[in-house]
């Protein structure tokens, strides 16, 4: 797809490219998926963008609307054999997380400034700023969706540190790890909700 055809599916809020791209609005620095709610912005002002991870470094932050962050991504990643689909599938799995850019261009058989190359020239992001948004992502759904303590949800979503977990959700969300667990409006926040701990909350 070139941009004319991209500009057409965001114009049309079709849905079928969800995931295929995302698009940014430079006059409100947010991001979202083709298919948002929200009225179609004038094409001067549009940014498009191969992943959501390469929208975020281009300090766009999602959109509250459609919330792009939590599009599954091109089913093209599953099937293709190259360095990039190979390299996708195991960030996708935690690679970087646990073993870091190095373990993962060992995996791949290339050395790490390769693997960057490829990965910038083709996604627009690195390997670092695509775990980093599937950390987020797995952060925001652990906050919206259960009742574990922000501290467990920072290590069980693949970061570091509290303070590491807290900054890139200030960055992406633009909003506080509290905020974003009460936005949801699921009533799961603090202790309150101890009655649904014996059950399982699917947010579909």
């Amino acid at each position: 797809m070139d941009d004319r055809s991209r500009y057409e599916a965001v114009s049309s809020r079709d849905a079928r490219f969800d995931g295929a791209f995302f698009f940014a609005v430079v006059t409100t620095g947010i991001y979202c998926r083709p298919s948002c709610p929200a009225v179609t912005p004038r094409r001067a002002n549009v940014r498009f963008y191969p992943t959501a991870a390469a929208a975020q470094a281009g300090g766009f932050r999602a959109c509250r609307r459609c919330r792009p962050d939590a599009v599954p991504g091109s089913a093209e990643w599953n099937v293709r054999a190259d360095v990039v689909g190979r390299a996708m599938r195991l960030i996708g799995d935690g690679v970087v997380d646990r073993e870091g850019v190095p373990g993962l261009a060992g995996r791949l058989g290339y050395s790490a400034r390769q693997v960057q190359r490829q990965l910038n020239a083709e996604l627009g992001a690195g390997p670092v700023a695509l775990a980093r948004a599937q950390r987020a992502h797995t952060a925001r759904v652990l906050l919206q969706t259960t009742v574990l303590p922000v501290t467990e949800i920072a290590f069980a979503a693949g970061f570091a540190s509290v303070r590491q977990f807290n900054d890139t959700i200030r960055r992406i969300y633009a909003r506080t790890p509290s905020a974003l667990r009460a936005e949801a409006g699921t009533g799961l926040g603090g202790g309150r909700a101890t009655g649904l701990r014996a059950g399982i909350p699917l947010r579909l």
